[in-house]
């Protein structure tokens, strides 16, 4: 094992991970045209988060880590709170909860709408967002 530099100890290094949630599928009230206004319709929500903790690699413990989980839950909460005219306002609020997490430096939030366009996989908008230096 290298030698650590001085002055610095490993227990307070905080050690960078990618944390993730790829094309989680939710329904959703959101678009501008009234049929979309009417009735919910799939999306497909992925979440990319740079996370700095102090996690040893060793405790094996969940409490030690950003549980993915969490995101889950709360991208579902964040959808199924109201209607939205755009993917790209429910993105923010994504993203906005996620940097909530002191752990986050920095997420990425991609909506799809894979439904919409005949002939079409999907659409959709992707935001990247950074913690704001304090």
């Amino acid at each position: 094992m290298p030698a650590q530099p001085e002055g610095h100890d490993p227990v307070t290094i905080r050690n960078p991970r990618r944390v993730f949630v790829h094309r989680l599928e939710l329904m959703a009230s959101v678009g501008i045209f009234e049929v979309e206004k009417r009735y919910e319709q799939r999306i497909l929500v992925s979440i990319d988060l740079d996370v700095l903790d102090d996690y040893d690699g060793v405790s094996d413990r969940l409490d030690a880590v950003l549980d993915y989980g969490s995101i889950i839950e709360t991208a579902r909460a964040i959808v199924a709170q109201r209607h939205f005219n755009l993917i790209e306002t429910m993105a923010e609020r994504v993203a906005e909860a996620c940097l909530g997490d002191g752990r986050v430096a920095w997420v990425r939030v991609a909506i799809e709408k894979p439904d919409i366009v005949p002939g079409c996989t999907a659409v959709g908008i992707a935001i990247e967002r950074r913690r704001k230096a304090l």
